[in-house]
């Protein structure tokens, strides 16, 4: 249970962009982080490739890093918030490595650069294959040693108000209602993967964040940009894809077709290392041509010991599952990944609600445009989530009204009638049919009239707020934004 009913920020969500900007704010300001699940359980934590940015100029330039993320963007992005992110990004990843963040080191001691698709030079700095956990775990040991910051583990958001000077917000702590008041908020809360049947992303993957500031009246733009990772493990026993990562590409992988034939260059000239779209756009094409869904990877022309010391937890988790990757072909299919789209915020992670702000995968901030550019999210959340606390201190620097709670607060009430079983399925179903890679406008029409009576049953029908509710609301509530974008298109 959280200690207090009042603080001046509360942060919703743990993964990198909630925990840095956490760490920006000084010892006067009171922060509840709150975590749906274990504070170690986000996309974040799952992010493998790494962090990209231009730490020196040897062969690297802001410029060539901007025009990258353009071109990936399809040259939708917001400009400003691109020059913010790579001329900005560099120090911040910085500021973790003095936090204690170890990615790995080249011969000279710098951090060795990796390539990812997209990408016109080495500049992905990375911790073996696990570069999200690592930052997660090590700014995570920062904000424990806080005594400013108060962190709550296996609490949802359930709702959120506007209340006087600030927000009300009523929560589940493991099974048990409570309310808290704030200031400010920052919502960190992440993706919305669970949307679809299959999908990298972690269980706490629903889009709450986005259904909560929907709720409030906030914009939510672009919400149809969702990025699909050609190379995720094609298993179809398994709800949560793992992913294979980008950068076994960008170390040498070939992919395959069911002849096990490389065939990108029928589809881009840059071959395996196109953007992400391009590639999962290619893969469906192919498999439209050649009636086969068996796509696969090949870094068998690497040595082995190269591999299980690049690609520990690839190797490892591929070897689960049968596939021993200096060895044999690993069978990939494009899986829904991240979300391009979300909360409209503005250079300082302002929504049109006041005093609420959003950050990293929730957020829109422009920076991705149509497409992520592979390894720009950890960067994003950083750079972002700081601006967003920086910009709730330039506030409170200038004196502000604090949250005014009512002197008795009552417990949300969250009582009612059972959810009834399957809306969720229904709804990853209708999604997966209706939005993978490429729109089927027939079922998009009619899957978005189904998910919009599934939403209008969800608000009236009187259920006790349990955590599968309030997940299956916001996946109603996302579906309908995203299908509308694309009926609308």
């Amino acid at each position: 249970m959280v200690k207090e009913q009042v603080y001046d920020v509360v942060i919703a969500g743990c993964g990198a962009a909630g925990l840095y900007a956490a760490l920006q704010f000084n010892e006067s300001v009171r922060v509840l982080m709150l975590s749906k699940r274990e504070d170690t359980l986000s996309n974040s934590s799952l992010a493998q490739g790494g962090v990209a940015a231009v730490l020196d100029f040897d062969n690297d330039s802001f410029e060539l890093h901007y025009e990258d993320t353009l071109i990936a963007g399809g040259y939708k992005n917001n400009p400003a918030s691109v020059d913010i992110l790579v001329h900005e990004g560099p120090e911040d990843v910085r500021r973790i490595m003095a936090m204690g963040v170890d990615f790995d080191k080249a011969p000279d001691g710098r951090p060795q650069k990796t390539l990812e698709g997209g990408h016109s030079r080495r500049r992905i700095v990375h911790h073996k294959d696990q570069t999200g956990y690592e930052i997660v775990v090590k700014l995570l040991a920062q904000v424990r040693a806080r005594p400013n910051i108060e962190l709550v583990e296996n609490t949802m958001v359930c709702a959120m108000e506007q209340a006087r000077g600030g927000f009300r917000l009523d929560l589940l702590c493991g099974e048990e209602p409570a309310s808290v008041f704030c200031s400010y908020c920052i919502l960190a809360t992440g993706g919305i993967g669970r949307v679809y049947r299959y999908t990298t992303n972690s269980a706490i993957a629903t889009g709450d964040g986005i259904r909560l500031a929907y709720e409030l009246g906030a914009q939510i733009k672009d919400l149809s940009y969702v990025q699909f990772h050609p190379t995720a493990f094609h298993s179809e026993n398994e709800r949560e894809q793992f992913l294979i990562s980008e950068a076994v590409r960008g170390e040498g992988a070939y992919l395959l077709n069911c002849e096990r034939q490389r065939f990108m260059a029928h589809y881009d000239e840059r071959l395996e290392l196109a953007p992400r779209d391009v590639v999962s756009r290619a893969i469906i094409l192919e498999s439209r041509r050649t009636g086969s869904n068996q796509f696969f990877l090949d870094i068998t022309h690497k040595e082995r010991a190269f591999l299980y010391n690049r690609f520990p937890a690839i190797s490892q988790r591929c070897l689960e599952e049968g596939v021993d990757i200096a060895q044999d072909l690993i069978p990939v299919f494009p899986c829904q990944h991240y979300l391009m789209g979300g909360i409209a915020v503005d250079l300082t992670g302002r929504t049109a609600v006041p005093r609420l702000y959003a950050a990293g995968e929730c957020s829109n901030t422009g920076v991705h445009g149509a497409n992520r550019l592979a390894s720009n999210s950890l960067l994003e959340a950083l750079v972002f989530g700081r601006h967003a606390a920086e910009d709730i201190l330039r506030c409170m620097a200038k004196g502000y009204a604090q949250v005014e709670p009512p002197a008795h607060i009552e417990p949300p009430m969250f009582g009612g009638a059972p959810l009834p079983h399957g809306l969720r399925t229904e709804i990853r179903d209708i999604m997966q049919r209706a939005y993978f890679v490429i729109p089927n406008p027939a079922a998009v029409h009619t899957g978005l009239r189904r998910v919009e009576e599934i939403r209008r049953r969800l608000k009236s029908g009187h259920f006790a707020v349990t955590r599968n509710y309030c997940e299956a609301l916001s996946l109603a509530t996302v579906a309908a934004i995203i299908l509308r974008e694309v009926d609308e298109r």
